[in-house]
């Protein structure tokens, strides 16, 4: 049985609850970019030098261009381990522009592309997208992919944004600091939510020991590791044990064992929904006793469960950016929509590829608006700085984007009770 912390969280939930909604600056990378374009202002962030750089959006040509349809590209996996996230997310961005396009006017089409949560082959989506006349692409769905394709798109000049991928490099080049000034996302950032929990761990639990269980072979899971460690170290929250795991693991008795027996006051998983859906009951099976926090990857989890198991993760918490307990009219409309389009009510994963449509589309409305043909140099420059210039209210929040193409909003923490996830609050 896990230490259950639910009347801790009521009790310090107004003194703890406060919301990320940054002021945006606009900045990218210069990569593709011309000097006339740009302008570089060198500073550091997360750790690392960056450049961030000023868009210019590009002068009217004359009145609105007004196309029959603009062809965009979906690139998600859609079959493989990942699948779950990539039907989420395609599923997401097309309640978006399916309600889009039943308004008339514009029409936006999307070419899917499965890319199986293959590096390759995303790459080879990509080109096949480009090939087929794209002038904007969400996607990818995990960082690994993602990444690959970056610089490519960066070098097309292509607008991009995905929905989920948090590794921090997905929207800086770790090697020379440039900020990639055509991709945007509308997720958090792996190093956010490492150091949120760190946070959460310290002030809202009051631990004073930590242990962590992650995988080695996967980005997200290294860097909220990183991100944690980092965190901890800065506010006296002492890490007592860390244990690693392989991908595709299916035992963590012990890894689990060890942590038990360091007695750590929380145990910080970041790590995706399959081993999530493990470590509970086998946490239960070694009689390991502390409170698990994990992140967005969580999201799901229980889904996954049977429903003898599901009660083994309950006094667990995680940070995520969505929740359908959110009374907001806006929200509840878009479950409501979501729910009776796909048949089950939607995740994260989904709310956030419904903004990430949002955005682009509006984007790409604004370029339009300027005078700018769709796959010309121009329209895509429009839509990248229209994008970077995003101040909208979406399904996860009010969004604006930071110097790093990052969103800024409040994030949500997600408390499991009775096998059953509940809306902790914000923090």
């Amino acid at each position: 049985m896990k230490r259950n912390f639910s009347h801790v969280g009521i009790l310090m939930l107004l003194a703890f609850t406060f919301l990320f909604l940054i002021a945006s600056c606009t900045g990218g990378a210069e990569t593709g970019g011309t000097p006339d374009d740009i302008t570089h202002n060198l500073r550091t962030e997360n750790g690392i030098e960056v450049n961030d750089v000023e868009r210019e959006i590009p002068e009217p040509v004359g009145d609105a261009y007004v196309p029959d349809e603009v062809v965009i590209g979906v690139l998600a996996p859609l079959t493989g381990s990942a699948a779950r996230f990539g039907e989420a997310v395609r599923d997401g961005v097309m309640l978006y522009i399916n309600n889009y396009n039943a308004q008339g006017g514009l029409q936006i089409r999307p070419i899917i592309f499965d890319e199986q949560g293959d590096i390759g082959q995303a790459v080879i989506g990509y080109n096949s997208l480009v090939d087929q006349g794209i002038t904007a692409l969400i996607g990818s769905v995990t960082s690994g992919p993602t990444m690959a394709v970056v610089p490519e798109a960066n070098a097309d000049g292509m607008p991009m944004i995905t929905a989920t991928s948090t590794h921090l490099n997905v929207t800086v080049d770790a090697s020379t600091g440039n900020v990639w000034n055509n991709v945007f996302r509308s997720c958090f950032i792996d190093p956010f939510q490492g150091t949120k929990m760190a946070d959460f761990a310290r002030e809202v639990i009051g631990a004073q020991t930590a242990a962590i269980l992650y995988s080695n072979d996967i980005d997200y899971s290294i860097g909220l590791m990183e991100a944690f460690v980092a965190r901890a170290g800065q506010i006296g929250l002492e890490i007592v044990a860390t244990e690693v795991f392989a991908d595709g693991a299916i035992d963590f008795v012990g890894q689990l064992t060890n942590i038990s027996a360091a007695n750590p006051d929380v145990l910080f998983v970041p790590a995706y929904v399959e081993p999530v859906a493990l470590i509970g009951p086998q946490s239960a099976q070694v009689g390991l006793d502390t409170v698990i926090l994990g992140a967005d990857g969580w999201d799901g989890a229980l889904d996954i469960m049977s429903e003898g198991q599901r009660t083994t993760l309950d006094g667990s918490l995680h940070l995520t950016g969505f929740s359908i307990e959110n009374e907001d009219p806006m929200v509840q409309e878009f479950v409501s929509r979501f729910t009776a389009a796909v048949g089950n009510p939607p995740d994260m994963f989904s709310a956030q590829a419904y903004d990430a449509a949002m955005i682009l589309i509006a984007a790409i409305e604004r370029a339009l608006a300027d005078g700018h043909a769709p796959n010309t140099d121009a329209f895509k420059a429009a839509t990248i700085a229209h994008m970077a210039a995003t101040n909208l209210t979406a399904v996860t929040g009010h969004i604006t984007f930071d110097s790093l193409n990052n969103p800024q909003k409040s994030a949500v923490i997600i408390e499991f009770v009775d096998g059953e996830p509940r809306l902790w609050g914000s923090f």
